[in-house]
């Protein structure tokens, strides 16, 4: 662990459930190796908070969870759910309230295909697959307002309301726009429903229009979200930057690492752009129970999120070099884990790859 220091960058580690565990600490190799390199202290502070220590607590962290991660400048997230606690109970218990009480409304997660590994589509290569979801984090379809009437009766109806804020529109719209104009293809995709959800998405809509009005320098389109799974998978290449109400964005970002090579290498963030609460970063697999313990979970997802967060802290020089290994690694050595066609061990992953930085 590099050294604590008074300019050291106070880092929450959460490694959290089932394979999280395991590529967790193959991340944490990765950003001393890169704090090594480029003279970078971290003050990493660990909390076991998981679907574990909700069966032995009952919560998934403990009342004063948040105000204990307040003071952190990042946290650094593995992953979060595991059979034996509902998934609603683990997410919302955990990620769900950091995103929320940190004011984290970018979900960011870029999507890139690799030099040296195949896309299950055909003759697509690194060039046609370059892109980044930026997803609504806060509200949207993901609103706690509802709940059920008559329950366990032949009448009992369940309600929850979506929820679109101009404000939560705009701001969302806008970090795109802007990430869009620092990227060469200068293009942003709205995901949209209008034809199908009445009310909110053409409102989204309406925002999109009159938030692109202040950016003539970038191309923009829309599709509706089921036309746009299709496109996605047939023509990967038309993509750049595509924003994305909550709902539209989670599935999204799911749909489009599977297009280039697996769910395994995709790193994602939960940003507060201001800076006034800390970021999280996670990667956008889950906890894998069915290969958790086993040292095969892939930790380039994991890694990746490190560099993201090194950008984050005002690192970008060292942010690169990660990526730069997890290309070289991949580009120059047949390592592999099973996800991606091959043998190699988690831990075998992540010290190639530390070592490259």
């Amino acid at each position: 662990m590099a050294g604590k220091t008074k300019s050291a960058h106070k880092i929450a580690v959460i490694p959290g459930d089932g394979i999280g565990k395991e590529v967790v600490p193959e991340g944490l190799r990765v950003l001393e190796a890169a704090g090594r390199k480029f003279g970078i202290s971290f003050d990493f502070t660990h909390f076991d908070w998981s679907c574990e220590n909700f069966a032995k607590t009952g919560r998934m962290m403990p009342e004063d969870g948040i105000d204990e991660l307040r003071n952190f400048e990042a946290i650094y997230l593995g992953a979060v759910g595991f059979p034996g606690v509902a998934d609603h109970v683990s997410l919302w218990g955990l990620l769900i309230p950091i995103r929320r009480n940190f004011r984290q409304y970018v979900n960011l997660r870029p999507v890139r295909l690799l030099k040296g590994l195949d896309s299950p589509l055909t003759n697509r290569g690194p060039a046609d697959i370059d892109m980044v979801i930026v997803r609504e984090n806060v509200e949207g379809e993901y609103s706690e307002i509802g709940g059920r009437l008559n329950k366990d009766t032949e009448d009992e109806l369940a309600v929850q309301q979506a929820v679109f804020t101009r404000k939560g529109c705009d701001r969302i719209m806008r970090y795109a726009f802007e990430l869009a104009q620092r990227r060469p293809k200068k293009h942003v995709t709205s995901a949209t429903k209008s034809n199908g959800i009445s009310i909110s998405m053409p409102y989204w809509d309406e925002r999109f229009a009159a938030m692109k009005k202040n950016y003539a320098d970038i191309r923009t389109d829309q599709y509706h979200i089921d036309i746009l799974c299709s496109h996605m998978v047939r023509h990967p290449d038309w993509f750049d930057v595509v924003v994305a109400s909550n709902l539209f964005g989670d599935i999204l970002s799911d749909l489009a690492p599977a297009v280039a090579a697996g769910i395994g290498i995709a790193p994602g963030a939960n940003i507060n752009p201001e800076k006034t609460h800390p970021s999280m970063f996670e990667p956008v697999h889950g906890s894998a129970p069915d290969i958790a313990g086993k040292g095969v979970a892939n930790p380039i997802g994991q890694i990746w999120t490190g560099a993201m967060m090194l950008d984050h802290l005002g690192h970008p020089e060292a942010g690169a070099a990660v990526v730069a290994a997890i290309e070289k690694v991949i580009a120059e050595t047949p390592l592999r884990t099973a996800d991606i066609g091959g043998k190699t061990k988690t831990s075998e992953m992540g010290k190639a790859i530390a070592d490259a930085v």
